[in-house]
């Protein structure tokens, strides 16, 4: 006979805060024995969030504040510390030193005993600048959090939004590949045959209290956060305003932490426009409330299971000594194309509107032509193809300079990473890999910049219904694209600004899986 107390229990675990129903647009999990997590037991989870202004005041004028914010998880004996930060970067680049790291990891081991490979901090990778002292800063913050932890419920949902975002890369009829840069111009319209994809998905993570109040959201997305901002103030960019938006419209004091998914190759859409004023806000609006749709559906239950792993892993270095002298060799091809031309940019300009205004009587009115033609004279004609040959030639120096300009670019950054894998002895690159795991919300990250079409390999692939992958994160290893773009020879940045060879991918992918089972 099975007493009441117990058929009690059962009732309410199921009934919990709601029903976690599936979600339509995420992949459906490998039911195969051999990648499913092990089973977990669950107690009680607690939380507790914080958030500090670390916006540098004297640099920039301030036209939206930057943050740190914290989540402190703890079910049982584990405690998870989730970091982010409006940054370009955790070190390396920006203004985050490269002892960050260390001294925020070790002051919390010494203070709030708390394991170092139990903290995770990602960089939203907004181009702001930080205050000096964000160190402090950020203990200040996790202090504040771990001070007050309650008991929450959780649960995992996916947004989706896919207006404000663009793939960078552009695929050429050659068969190479270009980036939308500021750093170099685009090429040719003509030239032009497709672009790479996007992620849209934004992936969600609630915490609310036991009286039904949101205490955070912790949300998921992969786009360069570097729209910026009128007059070039520091901003948080996207993600800051984001986060505001969500902030300001769930349960006071709810606090938003923004996590940059594989934004390696996703720009903000419009990237490069010169005829609209440039403003992170309205992406960043249509971010928050397309975010904040799927925190509405999403029903929390209680003592979800917290499960962190870290490891450091070993990536090979790229030798890219064949790379440079190929662009080397490209470089000096273009310089040899540039041609002699009568036309300065002033004439270029005015004969350029001339001939593009009246194809076929550009010097003058056509009666004058006609004029002409009566009179067995072609003046205007044989002027017309003078100019028409001095155009043209001017025009093909200004695109072949282009073509230099993204070479020059690349080149440079090729040979500082062929100097810095020099320097290393060419000695395996470490790079730490972190799962975190919060009831059905799965976190895979990693310290570079990943682009996109790893993300949706990972997402695809995990035994994991709800799992979604950062870079930026615990320390800045520069771009980890896919072995197909290293392959490009440094036509975009992502293969250029590149320390590892293309054989990381797979490897990365091997330790992805394991990592996925443990959790």
């Amino acid at each position: 006979m099975v007493r009441p107390v117990l058929l009690l229990g059962f009732a309410l675990g199921l009934l919990g805060c709601g029903e976690l129903k599936p979600l339509a647009n995420t992949p459906a999990p490998n039911t195969s024995p051999s990648v499913l997590p092990e089973p977990v037991q669950p107690g009680e989870l607690l939380a507790g969030v914080a958030k500090v202004e670390i916006t540098n005041k004297t640099i920039l004028p301030l036209n939206d504040p930057l943050f740190v914010k914290a989540l402190v998880l703890k079910n049982g004996a584990t405690i998870a510390v989730l970091i982010t930060v409006d940054a370009v970067a955790i070190g390396e680049i920006g203004h985050i030193g490269n002892d960050y790291l260390d001294k925020v990891r070790g002051r919390v081991q010494k203070e709030l005993k708390i394991a170092p490979e139990n903290v995770t901090i990602n960089a939203s990778h907004c181009h702001g600048i930080v205050c000096t002292d964000v160190a402090e800063k950020t203990f200040e913050a996790v202090k504040a959090a771990a001070e007050n932890m309650v008991p929450v419920n959780a649960g995992v949902g996916v947004g989706h939004e896919s207006r404000v975002s663009e793939n960078r890369r552009l695929k050429l009829k050659s068969g190479r590949e270009a980036d939308v840069r500021h750093a170099y111009a685009l090429p040719p319209d003509e030239e032009v045959a497709g672009v790479g994809p996007i992620d849209p998905q934004i992936g969600v993570l609630r915490l609310d209290k036991k009286d039904g109040q949101t205490l955070a959201v912790v949300y998921t997305f992969a786009c360069h956060p570097i729209m910026g901002v009128l007059g070039d103030g520091n901003t948080a960019d996207i993600a800051g305003f984001a986060s505001k938006v969500i902030e300001d419209n769930l349960s006071a004091g709810t606090v938003a932490l923004f996590v940059q998914g594989c934004g390696g190759d996703i720009n903000p859409v419009r990237y490069k426009d010169v005829h609209h004023p440039r403003h992170a806000e309205p992406l960043g609006n249509m971010l928050g409330l397309n975010t904040l749709q799927a925190v509405r559906k999403i029903r929390c239950s209680a003592d979800a299971v917290v499960k962190v792993h870290n490891e450091t892993i070993q990536l090979p270095r790229a030798d890219h000594s064949e790379r440079i002298e190929a662009l080397i060799a490209e470089q000096s091809r273009l310089v040899k194309l540039l041609q002699g031309t009568s036309l300065n940019f002033k004439t270029f300009l005015e004969l350029a509107g001339k001939y593009n205004l009246s194809k076929e009587f550009p010097s003058y009115s056509s009666h004058l032509y006609l004029t002409e033609q009566a009179q067995g004279r072609s003046d205007l004609l044989k002027l017309d193809d003078a100019n028409r040959k001095n155009l043209r030639a001017y025009l093909s120096n200004i695109e072949t300079m282009e073509q230099i300009t993204r070479v020059q670019a690349n080149l440079a950054l090729l040979q500082k990473h062929q100097a810095a894998n020099l320097a290393a002895g060419r000695k395996p690159l470490e790079a730490e890999l972190t799962g975190l795991r919060v009831g059905d919300f799965v976190l895979v990250t990693f310290p570079g910049e990943l682009t996109v079409e790893i993300g949706l390999n990972v997402k695809k692939t995990s035994p994991h219904k709800s799992t979604f992958v950062a870079g930026y994160t615990n320390g800045y290893i520069y771009y980890t694209p896919t072995a197909q773009q290293l392959r490009n020879r440094g036509g975009a940045q992502e293969d250029s600004d590149c320390r590892l060879a293309p054989e990381w991918e797979q490897i990365f992918y091997e330790k992805v899986a394991v990592l996925l089972k443990k959790l």
